[in-house]
């Protein structure tokens, strides 16, 4: 039987107590553990920590006053039983991003779409089991926009004695892209959506939660990687911030890509990254066989395509190698110190042509399972759009008018109950439509002149699919207030990238240069700007499963829906019933 693994240190205590009470109560599940994994605790105690960055203190919701929150580190077939308790005012849920909740949706996390949030003083256990994934995924709260602290890695190792498909690194780092706001992002959504304007921007990206030497008084918060000559390393990637997709890269040193959103890929080399928000990217390392006699910069900025503000600016970590044991300490604090070049600010060609690389590995261990025919195609256009001012209220969108979001013109309306519950107790007439529209209601050139009307509808509606079919869905994006890239995050699945090109989509030529060989297994995929992605998958994961932008202030405008999966006729194609500690709206 496997023992229970716990990584963050702040956390051992109480685990060595939780692990010896399962192994002195010989818990059926762990005795059965020998084959499939084992059960791990974690313990999530929600609480505002005071955090100073940029010479600004502020007090902050936190998971165990970290700031990024703690590591969660299994392996493939492991159960998890993470506790989470809130002491803080806000409410609070988590989603474990890219899990694949097989018949688990209550786990999932989005408030009010798998669950009601969890209310202060109250607690919930989120337990899953992790079945055929391993890679980088991490975790986040996932109601209002309290992701922007609430946040960390979970790192998902193979199964025992199975080798990774690549050289096998001298060590393995995470490196997670995250924000500092000296304002409370609580505050900056609140007015947003108030003022119906264009919300303001976070004052540093971060990495591993330090800001880097280019921002003011941050020198001494800098992310150092110290590494030995002639070594590979694996980096694992995640880009946690709200609204940007980042480019990434490592002065005078080439990275091999080998993974990303937790699926193995051919690898390829890249001197750049581009991540997006909800994505993640795993690379190998190969350090310098020499000494270099430098140090080097790892900086991350923004890629931008659409109109509104962003947070223009440059987070920086160094790389640092490990100098020889003759060398002088004092010459080596004066080694030069390289940056690297980063792509221009809207360089969608480069977007494109670093996420064209990207394809499944596609081996007989690990192949790319596409879907070949499908039973049902939809096509979903992707865009912001306008919703009216309130009476008696000035607004700061566009002519005067409120910012809003949509998919095929539909602005999701969020529940007041959650949308799981309300389907598992056939309560659901009063919460949801099961008419979500699956081609635009009213069509017009997508990329073309936007048309004058650009009001969005509002409700809350969702598609509903019978078990195990095959989906194929375009998404488009449109020109209603500018073109951009919008990053597609989709629970419950992981999806085939079939297709992707610019302009609007034509269902008469574009399917025949789909990829259905190798394509991209993802779970969070770019919508490119001004242009169209085509997805397959297959409903075979019983539950309700939310899909949206992963840009957060498009999901607060309302760019997002929900795809309500029926149960199987078999009783391992069923959803479970919920625990009993589900929390209540």
């Amino acid at each position: 039987m496997g023992v229970c693994f716990v990584q963050s240190p702040a956390l051992v205590g109480v685990f060595v107590f939780s692990c010896m009470a399962l192994c002195l109560l010989h818990v059926p599940e762990l005795a059965l553990a020998q084959d499939s994994g084992i059960t791990r605790h974690y313990k999530f105690d929600i609480k505002l920590q005071n955090v100073t960055r940029l010479c600004h203190t502020k007090s902050m919701v936190t998971v165990n006053g970290q700031f990024p929150g703690p590591r969660i580190v299994a392996r493939e077939g492991d159960r998890l039983l993470i506790k989470v308790v809130n002491h803080v005012q806000n409410n609070i849920s988590i989603h474990w991003h890219g899990i694949r909740q097989l018949r688990s949706g209550w786990a999932d996390g989005p408030a009010y779409v798998t669950q009601c949030p969890i209310q202060t003083g109250q607690s919930y256990v989120y337990n899953y089991t992790i079945v055929g994934q391993r890679g980088t995924l991490f975790w986040h709260a996932h109601i209002s926009w309290l992701r922007s602290t609430v946040y960390g890695p979970l790192i998902i190792l193979p199964k025992h004695n199975v080798p990774y498909p690549f050289q096998k690194p001298y060590k393995e780092v995470p490196i997670i892209f995250g924000e500092w706001w000296n304002a409370d992002p609580e505050a900056v959504i609140s007015k947003a959506l108030q003022t119906g304007g264009g919300p303001n921007v976070s004052d540093a990206y971060t990495m591993n939660g330090l800001p880097g030497p280019v921002y003011n008084c941050s020198a001494k918060d800098t992310f150092k990687l110290k590494v030995k000559q002639n070594k590979i390393y694996l980096l694992r990637f995640i880009n946690a911030v709200l609204d940007e997709e980042l480019f990434f890269s490592i002065a005078n040193h080439t990275l091999t890509v080998v993974e990303a959103d937790a699926v193995y890929v051919k690898p390829f080399e890249a001197d750049t990254l581009l991540i997006a928000p909800g994505q993640t990217t795993n690379v190998l390392l190969k350090t310098k066989s020499n000494f270099p006699k430098a140090t080097f910069l790892m900086t991350a900025r923004p890629y931008v395509t659409g109109l509104g503000t962003f947070d223009n600016s440059t987070v920086a970590g160094i790389l640092e190698y490990e100098s020889p044991s003759y060398s002088d300490p004092l010459s080596i604090k004066k080694l030069p110190l390289l940056k690297p070049t980063l792509p221009p600010l809207n360089d969608t060609s480069f977007a494109t042509n670093f996420t064209s690389k990207l394809r499944s590995l596609a081996s007989s261990q690990f192949p790319a399972n596409v879907p070949e025919k499908v039973d049902r195609h939809f096509f979903f256009t992707i865009g912001l759009g306008t919703s009216p001012c309130d009476k008696n209220q000035t607004c700061e969108g566009p002519n005067g008018t409120k910012f809003a979001a949509s998919v095929n013109n539909v602005s999701f309306a969020t529940p007041t109950t959650a949308l799981l519950q309300a389907h598992y107790t056939g309560q659901s007439n009063r919460v949801y439509s099961p008419f979500f529209p699956i081609t635009p209601i009213i069509p017009f050139n997508y990329t073309g002149n936007p048309p004058n009307n650009t009001m969005v509808s509002n409700g809350t509606k969702v598609v509903v699919l019978p078990f195990n079919t095959s989906v194929e869905l375009v998404m488009q994006d449109t020109s209603i207030l500018g073109a951009e890239s919008h990053p597609l995050h989709l629970h419950g699945f992981n999806f085939f990238v079939v297709g992707q090109g610019f302009g609007n989509y034509d269902p008469n030529k574009d399917p025949a240069n789909f990829n259905l060989v190798d394509p991209m297994e993802r779970n969070t995929v770019g919508v490119p700007s001004g242009g169209w992605v085509a997805i397959r998958f297959l409903a075979d994961n019983p539950g309700v499963w939310f899909m949206h932008c992963h840009l957060e202030i498009h999901t607060s405008w309302g760019l997002k829906m929900a795809w309500l999966v029926l149960d199987g006729k078999l009783p391992n194609q069923k959803l479970l019933p919920p625990p009993a500690d589900l929390p209540k709206c």
